[in-house]
């Protein structure tokens, strides 16, 4: 293992706003023993000792930490047979039901080709925090060809969904940490390959959460369903002879990638430009949303005397918002979060995507449990 200094890159344009401790995080992390580079999206910000939105190159070396709890989370989006000319907002945000509770499906034959384990009573459930299930309508379409490449009616309305391997993942990751704190792994030892193939159950343990997330979604709204993208965007994986963590950051090497926005904020489909640029320049990686701007503690502070938890169950784009934890839909409020616009702004700028087409949201399912 060289002992060369890795580089550290931050993507951003001159409306960029990135908090200075992010940057503190980025380049502390630039220091662990093995790390090639450390490269910033534009929607990076503060984690918990290292940032979120980014990219960690490093060599013969994983750490568990730099990909978190939520191993495999990511973005899936559906295409549906629903016309946006018939969209009854109201109607089907009262038929959306709980949820947020135990899946009656058949759990066995859905992780038949993963394995189960003894989180899947969680299965097809959304979770906490920032995830979601969205339906939207395709509102500007930039790259009409790309659009329909990807099997999507600009008439159509989609269904993108963002979840995670729910408990498995905090499990795992609470095992490393337990045994090794913050420390990282030598690849090719026990530990680390005991790690990784950990890692990469749960990382397909998401990918169905996500497809049975959605199943759950449309069947309510008596849709059909055709998956266009599920992409990870916390996870690790081999790239060029070293291994590539990626905390918060959308592979830019699998296709077109829903970035979104906010409940409040149109989401853009993009399609990677990369390979103009230099894929490792960029860590082979994309902004994976808007970032957040504010801390949850301090959000419902801010809008508390602004905004009634009635106000935010509509947004300034006519969207409903589904959620019922109070606290919830404060913390997770347009206002607290990046504008979305800039984030993939400065994407565009730095020539390392397209945009395809932007989302409007219709229906923003949270939580049905108080």
């Amino acid at each position: 293992m060289t002992t060369e200094q890795a580089k550290v890159r931050v993507i951003a344009s001159q409306k960029t706003w990135i908090e200075g401790e992010a940057v503190q995080q980025l380049e502390g992390t630039a220091r662990l023993p093995g790390m090639r580079a450390a490269i910033g999206m534009p929607d990076l910000h503060p984690g918990k000792g290292s940032p979120i939105g980014a990219a960690f190159l490093c060599e013969g070396r994983v750490y568990p930490h730099l990909v978190g709890n939520d191993i495999g989370c990511g973005m899936g989006l559906w295409a549906t047979d629903l016309q946006r000319r018939k969209a009854k907002r109201d109607r089907w945000a009262e038929r959306l039901g709980d949820l947020d509770g135990p899946w009656d499906g058949d759990t066995a034959a859905a992780l038949a080709e993963v394995g189960t384990t003894e989180f899947d009573a969680s299965l097809g459930t959304i979770g906490g925090g920032n995830h979601f299930a969205e339906l939207q309508s395709i509102d500007r379409v930039d790259d009409a060809a790309a659009l329909a490449g990807a099997g999507l009616d600009a008439e159509a309305l989609v269904l993108l969904v963002h979840s995670g391997s729910r408990g498995l993942g905090e499990s795992i990751l609470r095992a490393h940490v337990d045994a090794y704190a913050a420390g990282g792994l030598d690849v090719g030892t026990p530990a680390a390959d005991e790690y990784l193939r950990r890692h990469d159950h749960a990382v397909a343990w998401a990918r169905v959460n996500r497809s049975v997330i959605a199943g759950r979604f449309a069947e309510a709204l008596g849709a059909e369903l055709s998956r266009v993208i599920d992409v990870c965007h916390n996870s690790v994986v081999p790239a060029e002879g070293c291994w590539l963590h990626r905390k918060g950051a959308a592979p830019s090497t699998e296709g077109l990638v829903v970035i979104p926005g906010s409940r409040g904020t149109l989401s853009y489909l993009v399609r990677p430009m990369m390979e103009q640029v230099g894929q490792a320049e960029a860590g082979w990686s994309l902004a994976h949303g808007a970032g957040r701007k504010w801390k949850r503690g301090e959000v419902k502070a801010r809008l508390k005397d602004r905004y009634r938890p009635a106000d935010l169950g509509q947004t300034a784009l006519g969207g409903r918002v589904i959620c019922e934890d109070k606290e919830l839909l404060y913390e997770e409020a347009p206002e607290a979060y990046k504008d979305i616009d800039v984030v993939v702004g400065a994407l565009v700028e730095a020539g390392l995507c397209a945009i395809v087409a932007t989302l409007r949201p219709l229906i923003t399912y949270k939580t049905r449990r108080r």
